[in-house]
């Protein structure tokens, strides 16, 4: 997961994540989290819920990193499953 100064939370996977940009595979854009997340730290853990909005995968280019954290991968099928409540 690769934050950002303007508060995007982005999952995706990065060779380097060292620098002042990170280039994003197959990244996803958690356009909203719910409390039962508990934070962009619990997405990093646990992943989204159900009740979590998860855009599509796009290539993409982050700057203003503010953190990059390692995703478990039990996290990383749930963001790879795109949960977007209705």
């Amino acid at each position: 997961i690769v934050t950002t100064v303007n508060r995007g939370v982005f999952f995706g996977y990065a060779t380097d994540t060292d620098g002042d940009t990170i280039a994003l595979k197959r990244s996803r854009l958690c356009v909203y989290w719910s409390r039962d997340v508990r934070g962009f730290m619990g997405l990093a853990a646990n992943g989204p819920s159900e009740s979590c909005r998860i855009g599509p995968a796009a290539d993409i280019t982050l700057r203003n990193i503010t953190a990059v954290l390692e995703v478990t991968p039990e996290a990383a099928a749930k963001w790879e499953a795109q949960p977007w409540r209705a």
